[in-house]
C-alpha cells in the first residue's frame, strides 16, 4: 500500500488508477505522521514513566525515613525516664508510656481511651493546657493511683491539625521527689547553720556556768554524809543540772563548738544506758534486741547518748498511757544501689520503735526542723539536735510512720573496725604536785582549785595563753 500503479489504457481504468494514487499518497502521509506521533508519545510516556518511578522511589524513601523516625521516637518515648502522654481535646488519653505508669501507678490499659486521672484537678493547669496554653516546668503535687501525693514537674505543648486548630496536647512529666528531698535537706542544713551562730555564743557561756555548778555540787557531796537530807537535795539538784547540761549540748550541737569529739567506742552499753535512763519516770518500757559483737564506731559518746535519749523521750511522749519501746541494733553492710542515702560500706544500724499514734504525713518531713513540735512540753530542739549529731558523724537518720501504726526511727553510723569490749571506767586517783590551769572564768577557777585541793594537788591559774607560758617558764 502507498505504491503507485501504471496507468491502464482504458479511460475508466485510468481514472480509477489516478484516484487510487491520490489516496495512496494521502495514506502514506498519514502513516508517516502517525509514526512520528507514536515516537513522540512513546518518548513522553517513557519520560512520564521514569518520573513516576522517581516519585515512587522518593515516596518510598520518605516512607522509610518516616518509619525509622517513628520507630526512633517510639523507642525514645518508651524508654524515657520522663512520663510522656498525649490527650485529645476532650482530655482522653491517646498514649501513655512506661514512665507515666511508674510515676502515677496506672497501667496503660487502664487509661487509654479514658479521661486521664487527676489531670483536670491539677490546679486548673490541665484544662488550661487543653485550651492551648503552654507550660514549662510547673511544679505540682497530684495524687497517684494509691492516693498518695507525688512531686512532679509539669510541661505541655498543644497538638494542632494542618489548619492550626488544637486537637490535643502532649504532656511531659518529671518525677522530682528526690530533688525535693535534697532541697529539704539543704534547707535544714541552712536552718541549723543560722541557729548555730546564736547557739554557739549562748551555749558556751551557759556551759561554763553549768560546769562550775556541777563541780561545786560534787565538792559539797564529798563533804556531806550520804545518809543526810542535804545529800539527797544535792542529788536532786544534780539531776536537774544534768538536764540543763543536755540542753546546753543540744545548743552547742548547732554551732561549731558542738563538733563531735570522736573516739572509737562500742555502743552496745551506751544504747542501753541512754535509753533506760531516758524512759525513767514514764509509763513506757524499753525492750532491747542488740546483736552480739556489734561493730565499734568512731563517735562522741556524749552526743550519741543525747540522740538515743531524745528519741526515747519522744517515743515515751507519744505513748502517755505507756507502751513498749523496741530498741534494736545490728551490723549492716550497705551495697551500692541501696536507697539509704549512704556510701557503700559497713554500718551499725539502730532502730527505735514506739506504739504511739504515728506521725501525720504532712508533719513527717518537718520533725527534724529546729523548733518544730506538736507537744506543749517540748522545745522542738531534741530531734533537730539528733539530726545534726548524726550528720556530723557521717551517718543518716530518718523516721517511718503511718497514722495509727506507730513510728520507727532508723539511725546508721559508719562502723570502725570490729567488735571490742566496752572500756571500764577509770578510777579517779588522788595524788600530789602543782598543776597549772588556764581559764578566765572566776567561778570555774574557784571550783577547780577546790577540786584539786580535795584530790591533793596544788594549783596556779592563768587567764590566757601568754600568762600561762610565762608562769610555766618560772
Amino acid at each position: 500500500m502507498g505504491e503507485e500503479i501504471p496507468l491502464p489504457s482504458g479511460k475508466e481504468f485510468k481514472e480509477l488508477a489516478i484516484a487510487y494514487n491520490k489516496v495512496s499518497v494521502r495514506l502514506r502521509y498519514h502513516i508517516d505522521n502517525m509514526e512520528k506521533l507514536i515516537q513522540v508519545r512513546t518518548i513522553e510516556l517513557a519520560n512520564a514513566n521514569e518520573q513516576l518511578k522517581n516519585e515512587i522511589n522518593e515516596r518510598m524513601q520518605i516512607d522509610e525515613t518516616l518509619q525509622k523516625t517513628n520507630e526512633f521516637l517510639d523507642t525514645l518515648i518508651k524508654s524515657s525516664p520522663l512520663a510522656i502522654f498525649s490527650l485529645d481535646i476532650k482530655g482522653t488519653v491517646l498514649s501513655w508510656n512506661e514512665a507515666a505508669k511508674k510515676i502515677f501507678g496506672w497501667q496503660k490499659s487502664e487509661v487509654i481511651g479514658r479521661i486521664v486521672p487527676n489531670f483536670h484537678g491539677t490546679d486548673g493547669y490541665g484544662q488550661r493546657a487543653l485550651q492551648g496554653e503552654v507550660f514549662t516546668n510547673i511544679e505540682l503535687t497530684p495524687l497517684k493511683k494509691d492516693g498518695l501525693p507525688t512531686d512532679i514537674s509539669f510541661s505541655t505543648a498543644p497538638l494542632r491539625d494542618k489548619n492550626g486548630n488544637i486537637t490535643g496536647i502532649i504532656a511531659i512529666i518529671a518525677d522530682i521527689t528526690e530533688r525535693k528531698k535534697m532541697e529539704e535537706e539543704l534547707l535544714k542544713a541552712q536552718q541549723l547553720e543560722s541557729i548555730g551562730v546564736l547557739a554557739g555564743v549562748m551555749a558556751h557561756n551557759f556551759n561554763n556556768v553549768l560546769t562550775s555548778v556541777s563541780g561545786n555540787i560534787q565538792l559539797a557531796k564529798m563533804k556531806i554524809q550520804p545518809e543526810t537530807k542535804a545529800f539527797d537535795l544535792l542529788g536532786s539538784a544534780e539531776i536537774s543540772l544534768i538536764k540543763a547540761q543536755e540542753l546546753s549540748v543540744q545548743l552547742l550541737t548547732f554551732a561549731k563548738g558542738g563538733a563531735p569529739q570522736k573516739k572509737t567506742i562500742s555502743i552496745s552499753s551506751l544504747i542501753k544506758d541512754s535509753c533506760t535512763m531516758a524512759q525513767q519516770g514514764s509509763k513506757s518500757e524499753c525492750e532491747f534486741s542488740i546483736e552480739k559483737d556489734l561493730w565499734q564506731v568512731e563517735a562522741d559518746s556524749g552526743q550519741l547518748s543525747l540522740v538515743f535519749s531524745n528519741i526515747v523521750i519522744n517515743a515515751s511522749q507519744a505513748m502517755p498511757q505507756g507502751g513498749i519501746i523496741r530498741v534494736a541494733a545490728n551490723n549492716l553492710i550497705v551495697d551500692a544501689g541501696q536507697d539509704l542515702q549512704l556510701e557503700p560500706g559497713k554500718y551499725v544500724h539502730i532502730s527505735v520503735e514506739d506504739q504511739g499514734p504515728g506521725i501525720p504525713e504532712n508533719n513527717l518531713s518537718k520533725i527534724f526542723d529546729p523548733y518544730f513540735t506538736t507537744k506543749v512540753e517540748s522545745s522542738g530542739l531534741g530531734l533537730a539536735a539528733a539530726y545534726s549529731i548524726i550528720k556530723n558523724h557521717n551517718g543518716h537518720i530518718y523516721a517511718k510512720s503511718l497514722p495509727g501504726e506507730g513510728t520507727v526511727f532508723h539511725i546508721y553510723l559508719p562502723a570502725f573496725g570490729d567488735f571490742i569490749a566496752a572500756e571500764e571506767e577509770a578510777e579517779l586517783l588522788t595524788g600530789y604536785g602543782n598543776i597549772l590551769v588556764m581559764d578566765d572564768d572566776k567561778m570555774l577557777k574557784i571550783m577547780v582549785e577546790e577540786m584539786l585541793n580535795v584530790l591533793g594537788y596544788e594549783s596556779e591559774f592563768a587567764n590566757d595563753g601568754d600568762e600561762a607560758v610565762k608562769m610555766h617558764k618560772k
